[in-house]
């Protein structure tokens, strides 16, 4: 479920009219709704209520400070990547001791940062990480929590750039010698092994693969459980969520009326073809969600500036870009694109294209889409995750503002870039 919907002829954020925040905020724009933040966040945390585990959302896909602090307010853990992500969460109102740190490139500052702030883990990626984070704990006179990631070798069947369980992908340890790092590592001096994390992908769509890493990886949890007493296991996150028809998706019927086979992943789907695995294994787990809970509580408003009809293509140039949303240039990847105004039902076939100098540059090519005017608004829908947080001023164009709703209320989160913010950081 999501909170986006067409109410009087116009496209709404729960009970505000997008096309009144855009007249008063302006384009590009990044609307989010906490209704849908709550909704994601409290179905996936009430499907595995019948276990120790914490949610801990992934940082990396949205991290407004407003949007962290919706999140702790639900009680929420985080999983950081970055001791940058680890100070939005403070400064948030997050609880540091709620937060694993994963990431192949940690700096010293970055370990010695989360040390003393006191974080639950941190997911160890390599054994000379291992061994330098036990080198910092001993100057800092400190103990290190740490956890192993653990590469499964399984495929999650994703774009190649968001798969992240396989043995050819940079991340973790593979699973053939992890035995032996947990054997070195607990003869480090200042080290804790508390736990064992993996995570195999983003975006994936059916649960299998979440199965079969559970079924691979559950027994090497148990052993060491048993050999060095960790207390959890960390099964990333991954759940995939509706790019495609996002608009409609946000109606319950919708969810149900799809054949069995073709329904999207839901909380409850993937907590029952999962749980059986864990239940056993009587450890905490942790849950890794980004673009579950982020995804489709966002959208991005851009306006129509031109249209450009050519002899084999038309394109609609509008005043966003790659560079407030570089998902369909980076991985292809596919954002349902609508009118603000309720569409008649006319259908052309066009490239949605920004202003930046690259032909990478467009939201889509040779695509359907309801058809819209220069002047008209357009929403890309699915931008909550993913989005902002990879948002770049390239070509000097400054940053998107982003604005919270909450049921009839709605406020900015992020002011919109000015020229003097854009060089503010510059010496001449």
């Amino acid at each position: 479920m999501h909170s986006f919907h067409y109410t009087n002829g116009s496209l709404h954020c729960e009970n505000v009219s997008l096309a009144q925040l855009a007249k008063e905020h302006g384009t590009p724009l990044y609307v989010y709704s906490a209704e849908t933040f709550r909704d994601r966040f409290t179905r996936l945390d009430s499907a595995f209520s019948g276990i120790d585990h914490e949610v801990a959302y992934a940082v990396k896909a949205n991290s407004n400070l407003s949007v962290l602090r919706l999140l702790a307010e639900l009680g929420s853990g985080f999983d950081i990547v970055s001791g940058g992500e680890l100070y939005r969460v403070i400064k948030a109102g997050g609880d540091p001791s709620k937060c694993t740190f994963a990431g192949v490139g940690k700096t010293r500052a970055e370990i010695e940062y989360a040390l003393q702030q006191g974080i639950y883990s941190i997911n160890v990626e390599s054994e000379e990480e291992a061994a330098f984070i036990s080198q910092v704990a001993v100057e800092m006179d400190v103990i290190a929590p740490i956890a192993f990631r653990v590469n499964p070798n399984v495929d999650a069947k994703t774009h190649k750039y968001i798969s992240t369980g396989k043995s050819e992908n940079k991340f973790g340890i593979d699973f053939e010698f992890i035995l032996e790092a947990y054997e070195r590592a607990s003869k480090l001096p200042n080290l804790n092994l508390k736990g064992l994390q993996m995570h195999i992908g983003s975006q994936l769509t059916s649960v299998d693969p979440f199965v079969e890493a559970v079924e691979k990886v559950g027994p090497l949890a148990a052993r060491l459980k048993a050999d060095y007493g960790i207390e959890f296991f960390s099964i990333g996150g991954g759940i995939g969520i509706i790019y495609e028809e996002a608009l409609a998706s946000g109606k319950e019927s919708w969810w149900t009326e799809q054949p069995e086979d073709s329904r999207p992943i839901t909380p409850g789907k993937y907590a029952a073809a999962i749980l059986p695995g864990l239940e056993k294994l009587g450890l905490k787990i942790l849950l890794e969600p980004g673009r579950f809970i982020a995804g489709n509580a966002g959208v991005l408003v851009t306006r129509c500036l031109y249209e450009k009809k050519g002899t084999t293509k038309t394109f609609k140039i509008v005043d966003s870009g790659m560079h407030h949303l570089i998902r369909p240039a980076l991985y292809e990847g596919f954002h349902e694109i609508v009118p603000i105004n309720e569409p008649s039902g006319a259908i052309e076939s066009v490239d949605v294209v920004g202003p930046i100098c690259e032909s990478g540059d467009f939201f889509c090519q040779n695509r359907e889409v309801s058809s819209f005017l220069p002047g008209d608004l357009i929403a890309l829908m699915s931008a909550g995750a993913y989005g902002m947080v990879m948002a770049t001023t390239y070509n000097s164009h400054p940053l998107p503002a982003e604005i919270l709703v909450d049921g009839d209320d709605s406020k900015v989160v992020r002011k919109r870039q000015t020229l003097e913010d854009l060089i503010a950081p510059e010496e001449l």
